[in-house]
């Protein structure tokens, strides 16, 4: 006889709680091998298929396509045993409200631009399955539809006759209107609410006549904060309420260190990117001033300096804003790090980053120059101390050799943490640094 199974959403690792199913490899009916991929699924991380470590019948799945569920919530149920010749579940329990029929369609309608990385021989044990979140619909943006009879029997429960008045000249039949007011009392705000369902949006107006919900909210689209975008928005959110953070910035003359760049490639060998020159600068840099290599134990009220460093730098991909990281910059040289930063921009681009491609930055370099803009005050990526922000390479006005001149000049822009260190030390920081971008041979003297 079977024995059903059911497989729970694994611990993907890294601090992960939850993920969003993309894809279901699997259909009701299926027979599956152990380790064989079932369901795609998107983390904050990293686009992963997700192995299932039973083998036999699938009998049901839980959560639809675009479903978020949490670390520990069941994926499927698999009959262990079941006859594999016959081609349908055996004795199947009954079927969740969660679970999802296989859809074709909807299958071929996802995106397969990000390749996901399998992940074998995981159990099910693990965390217990936290209580699902239900994200209520808010009766603001309701939509009935117009043959709908939503309002009660009888007689139309009105009372302000601004509010017939309304229903009226909008041709709008009450019965198709549920009231939010006491016993069903159908106010001004409800009215307004179902006009702008039916027609345009109309702006809610408020008057002393007809009292109503203390707000209401906007219409237009809605775009759920999860996934990658969920992350970023806690992350960045984290980083302005816990760290006092404070920017100073400088501009420079980056004409030397551009032509020390073409002097490299032209040699031969490996071409060096810019951002790795960058990368080693502020290596260097972080080497005399330590303390913006670290991050705050807020619980033991302790400044913590990392011995490494890992250099994070932003990546713009189609999922959104992403911070790879460079392990042991420190010790690499440019074209190790050239190298580095064209693997990772081309695994971010792909959605194919692993969690731990994402995590462990001591310190970021965020090039926003690429972007066509001179200037910016970063967001410090929570936990580091600090971040660089380099604007774009234009040919300026500048006064060189104390005659005025055209000029290759970026602004550079550092935010830091102020409670790891004072101005003092931030400005020393973004002057070595500017030194370094204008004279690179100051840097040769620290190798």
């Amino acid at each position: 006889m079977a024995q059903v199974l059911e497989f729970k959403l694994p611990d993907l690792g890294e601090g992960l709680t939850e993920a969003e199913i993309v894809r279901w490899l699997v259909a009701v009916g299926d027979v599956v091998a152990i380790d064989q991929p079932v369901v795609e699924v998107e983390t904050a991380k990293a686009m992963v298929e997700v192995p299932c470590p039973y083998g036999g019948v699938v009998t049901a799945r839980f959560g639809e396509e675009g479903t978020e569920l949490p670390v520990g919530a069941p994926l499927l149920t698999v009959a262990v045993g079941a006859p594999a010749e016959a081609g349908a579940p055996a004795a199947a329990p009954a079927a969740s409200p969660a679970a999802a029929p296989s859809s074709g369609a909807a299958d071929a309608a996802v995106s397969s631009e990000y390749s996901g990385n399998v992940l074998v021989g995981y159990g099910t044990a693990g965390p217990a399955a936290r209580r699902r979140r239900i994200r209520p619909q808010s009766p603001a943006v309701a939509h009935p539809t117009p043959n709908a009879t939503a309002g009660p029997a009888g007689p139309v429960p009105v009372i302000s006759p601004l509010v017939r008045k309304l229903a009226r000249d909008r041709g709008l039949d009450l019965r198709e209107v549920r009231g939010s007011g006491p016993d069903g009392l159908i106010l001004r705000a409800d009215v307004e609410r179902v006009i702008a369902a039916r027609e345009e949006p109309v702006a809610p107006v408020v008057t002393a006549a007809a009292p109503g919900p203390a707000a209401v909210a906007p219409l237009g689209e809605r775009i759920p904060l999860r996934g990658l975008r969920g992350v970023v928005a806690d992350k960045l959110s984290r980083s302005r309420t816990e760290i006092p953070d404070a920017t100073c910035w400088v501009d420079a003359d980056a004409t030397e260190l551009m032509a020390a760049r073409a002097a490299m490639n032209a040699a031969g060998g490996p071409k060096i990117s810019l951002l790795a020159l960058l990368a080693r600068i502020c290596v260097h840099a972080l080497g005399r001033f330590p303390e913006l290599n670290s991050t705050v134990d807020t619980a033991a009220r302790e400044i913590v300096r990392l011995p490494s460093v890992h250099l994070g730098f932003a990546a713009q991909t189609p999922r959104g804003l992403v911070v790879p990281v460079v392990r042991d910059a420190g010790t690499r040289t440019a074209e190790s790090l050239t190298e580095e930063f064209a693997r990772l921009t081309e695994s971010a681009r792909q959605g194919a980053l692993t969690p731990a491609d994402l995590t462990g930055g001591t310190f970021t370099l965020n090039n926003y120059g690429v972007f066509g803009v001179d200037g910016s005050t970063p967001i410090i990526n929570h936990p580091e101390a600090a971040m660089l922000g380099v604007g774009r390479i234009i040919p300026k006005p500048w006064v060189h050799q104390g005659e005025l001149a055209v000029r290759q000049v970026v602004q550079l822009s550092l935010t830091f943490d102020h409670r790891v260190c004072d101005g003092g030390t931030a400005g020393g920081f973004l002057r070595y640094v500017a030194d370094c971008v204008e004279r690179p041979a100051v840097l040769l003297r620290t190798v």
